[in-house]
């Protein structure tokens, strides 16, 4: 690999793919590729990862379930959200991971059931940014990125494909919530997959968003399948605007195989290594 963009592999698409990849296999093939990092995995994981000289590039927030439907937006779940991403910190802290994901939560005031009505979009904002200014410092005093995700709500095909009911589906707006909040410890996790389905304009988006891009996340569009000339998004342009702001984080390879996981995966990041 060229080294200009460090890539990272997220575990989840390839445990959940037809190869079912443990975490052992999948850090021999990071090592293989050249990627440093098998995100969005857990403490108890992460002796492994060390095991082969692989980091943790941004760590799970601890909820349980479908951890994006239960987020800041909504006051009835902050205690639980918020001491579930502090001991995230702490364990990040510990281990020398830098970030950790964070949601804004469904718009649902029960998560769970659409019959319950909806919290405003503008309320549910106002709720991210107070959520999030109570665990912020904590995060700035440990060192650790809290990524809030923007989430696409309109692919419905698959349950990870697309998030019918989350509240921060507007970048513009999550963005905003960033913002707002003012910490250098709160920052976006920018989804090319996501904003695609929701906004496009993605490099005049990467300009916009420069100051708060805190982690980004690729995956083809549409689909959410492999990074290759059946869908839409150039990635190498992408990823060359990365390097023109300044941007020196980490790239997640969050793709759901639809063939051979590791063709997809070599192809993804020989795209991606600019």
């Amino acid at each position: 690999m060229k080294g200009r963009i460090k890539q990272s592999l997220v575990y989840w698409c390839f445990n959940a793919a037809g190869d079912q990849w443990d975490l052992e296999h999948t850090c021999r093939v990071a090592v293989e590729l050249g990627c440093g990092s098998i995100e969005l995995t857990t403490p108890d994981q992460w002796p492994t990862l060390k095991k082969h000289g692989l980091t943790c590039a941004l760590a799970f927030n601890g909820m349980p379930g479908a951890p994006f439907m239960k987020g800041f937006n909504n006051p009835r779940y902050h205690d639980e959200v918020i001491a579930r991403t502090t001991e995230a910190i702490d364990a990040c802290a510990a281990a020398g991971v830098p970030a950790v994901i964070a949601f804004t939560g469904y718009k649902w005031r029960d998560a769970d059931d659409p019959r319950s009505g909806e919290i405003p979009a503008a309320e549910g904002a106002a709720n991210c940014v107070a959520g999030l200014k109570r665990i912020a410092g904590h995060a700035e005093r440990k060192g650790v990125t809290i990524c809030l995700e923007h989430l696409n709500t309109r692919d419905d095909t698959h349950p990870m494909k697309g998030h019918p009911g989350y509240q921060g589906d507007d970048l513009d707006a999550v963005a905003s919530i960033v913002r707002a909040v003012g910490s250098p410890r709160v920052k976006l996790l920018f989804d090319f997959y996501h904003v695609q389905v929701m906004n496009g304009d993605l490099i005049r988006r990467v300009e916009q968003c420069q100051d708060i891009i805190g982690h980004v996340h690729v995956a083809g569009c549409p689909g959410r399948g492999e990074l290759d000339e059946n869908q839409e998004i150039n990635f190498p342009a992408l990823m060359r605007k990365l390097l023109d702001i300044g941007y020196t984080g980490w790239v997640g390879q969050e793709f759901i195989p639809t063939r051979d996981a590791l063709a997809g995966l070599r192809q993804a990041v020989a795209v991606c290594d600019v």
